[in-house]
Order: structure tokens, then C-alpha cells, then sequence
């Protein structure tokens, strides 16, 4: 953290396709060695995937509703109190919220067998959608770690 002045937040462009400004930051974190036109590709690719599959809904109400999905509630932080660390469940704030939801949708659908990015992206997503999946797994093992650890929540302050 910065000490002699305060951190200027740089701002965030909606995408130019669907004007939304979370499938933007969505699209920069997909970009890999600064190559955003690719990350573009893949992910409005993705979303036409998800188009021609479901019909009657949106994809951009499917990306939304699967981030919404993913998001996690409360996770674990490990804190040193009396020489021994405990795991001490916090609360996610809605910005760090989505950050864990970004990266786990992404790095997910990175370890997919399928053949290209945008249909293990879209693959990702759907099974987000529908509940299911390892992006949706991973939130619920956070949830049963911080459920397991409840007993160490007085350690938080």
C-alpha cells in the first residue's frame, strides 16, 4: 500500500459489442501477454456459442447469471495467532468477489479438454449457467472449508 499518495484508479471502458462494463474487465483478464483483440475473440466467440445453444435467452444474461453463480460469498484467510496458523473464514467484498469468480471461470476453462479457447470458455460458462462444473465446485469447497473453520471466527479482527 502505497504511503505517500493515494493510488489512482485507472477507468474501465465498456466493451464496444454489448456495452457492458463487467464483461470488459471479464475480457481483460482473459488477455494474455497484452494481446486484447484475441481475448476479445475468444470471449465474444464464446458468447455466441452460448447464443446458438440457448436460443431464448441472452448470452450476455448467461455470462452475468453464471459470474453471479460462481461468485463466492466468504473464504478463508490464514492468520499466525500464538504460533500456530489458523484458517479464519472473512467475508469477500463484492469487487474481490468478482476477481475470484474471473479467475476461476478462466483458469477452469484453461485445464477443459476442449479443442479451442472460446469452446472451453463456452463450456465453462454453460456449466456455470447450469450449476455445475469446477468453477462451481471450487466456490462450494471454499464455502465448506470456511463452514469447517467457523469455530476460528472470533480470531478475526
Amino acid at each position: 500500500m502505497a504511503r505517500r499518495r493515494k493510488i489512482v484508479k485507472r477507468e474501465i471502458f465498456p466493451d464496444p459489442k454489448h456495452n457492458s462494463l463487467i464483461l470488459s474487465k471479464f475480457i481483460n483478464t482473459v488477455m494474455h501477454r497484452g494481446k486484447k483483440s484475441l481475448a476479445e475473440k475468444i470471449v465474444y466467440g464464446a458468447l455466441d456459442i452460448l447464443g446458438e445453444k440457448n436460443k431464448e435467452e441472452n448470452p450476455l444474461d448467461i455470462f452475468l447469471q453464471a459470474l453471479e453463480n460462481v461468485r463466492p460469498l466468504i473464504k478463508v484467510v490464514s492468520r499466525r495467532v500464538g504460533g500456530s496458523n489458523y484458517q479464519i473464514p472473512t467475508e469477500v467484498t463484492s469487487k474481490n468477489a468478482q476477481a475470484m469468480a474471473f479467475r476461476w471461470l478462466i483458469s477452469f476453462s484453461r485445464k477443459r479438454s476442449e479443442k479451442t479457447m472460446t469452446e472451453r470458455l463456452a463450456a465453462e460458462l454453460l456449466a456455470a449457467y447450469k450449476k455445475e462444473g469446477a468453477s462451481i465446485k471450487k466456490r462450494e469447497d471454499t464455502h465448506k472449508m470456511a463452514e469447517a473453520n467457523k469455530a476460528f471466527a472470533h480470531f478475526r479482527f
